[in-house]
């Protein structure tokens, strides 16, 4: 098994290179000296949502998870202004309106939602990888990205999402994601602060930290082995020796239903 992983090696890197060549080729060069303010219209669509053509354009920071394969954060995956544009792009068509607190859909995706699962491919193809973190960029390759190569080009790339607000002191019950769906899951963090716990049968615990406009991506371990979870209750919500302030908060979840029962 080890002969035939560094047989792949080499294949994986080209691949890899060959994703980001792509993307820049789509959505232009992610370098911090490239001009922003020529961005392409997301999904041909005149009005964009998430727009790219914004004053202090970042370029996306990730950070593998250290203890956990497949684990990967950006704490910078939305703006100040793409957040808000989303959360009123949720709200004007009515999907968390009166007392609903969650909203889902499955097969044909709302716009937003659309340009958001583009946001997450363009995020993983032209990020970069946090200086100090265990990857390399130099050896970076499809097996340590943030999302492997047969999940990032898949079409689409996801097809079910699940919205929930959550008020202050509301949380989600540690749970691994049903198998009715596919490898690949991502989950946006809006609003409000918190930390996510990720757990291994209760004998390895490992805390999150999610701030608002961040993305987590699981695929791997981190989707089928460790469970996730939100303690929001009163004393659980530490980081860095200091309680987080509890507001409301909302998240997206975009996933991929499997074709069949047996996938």
């Amino acid at each position: 098994m080890e002969e035939e992983i560094e047989e792949n090696f080499g294949e994986e890197e080209e691949e890899s290179d060959l994703t980001r060549r792509i993307l820049r080729e789509a959505f232009g060069d992610s370098s911090s000296e490239s001009d922003h303010g020529e961005c392409s219209s997301p999904i041909g669509e005149s009005f964009s949502l998430l727009s790219c053509q914004e004053s202090g354009f970042e370029i996306p920071i990730w950070e593998p998870v250290h203890g956990i394969q497949g684990l990967w954060f950006c704490s910078n995956f939305l703006s100040s202004e793409n957040q808000s544009s989303l959360l009123s792009a949720i709200y004007q068509d009515g999907w968390l309106a009166d007392q609903h607190n969650q909203a889902m859909r499955f097969g044909d995706l709302p716009k937003w939602a659309l340009e958001l699962s583009r946001r997450v491919r363009s995020a993983v193809c032209t990020g970069n990888i946090r200086a100090g973190s265990e990857v390399n960029l130099s050896t970076r390759s499809v097996r340590n990205d943030p999302l492997p190569f047969d999940l990032l080009w898949r079409e689409p790339l996801f097809d079910q999402l699940i919205a929930n607000v959550y008020k202050p002191g509301e949380g989600i019950c540690s749970h691994v994601d049903l198998m009715r769906f596919e490898d690949g899951i991502a989950i946006i963090s809006l609003e409000s602060a918190c930390v996510m716990q990720f757990t291994l049968e209760k004998e390895k615990e490992v805390p999150v930290f999610l701030n608002p406009g961040s993305l987590v991506l699981m695929h791997g371990e981190a989707r089928y082995l460790w469970k996730h979870g939100i303690n929001r209750g009163p004393g659980c919500q530490i980081w860095d020796g200091k309680e987080i302030e509890q507001k409301r908060r909302t998240s997206v979840t975009l996933r991929r239903l499997c074709p069949s029962p047996s996938c």
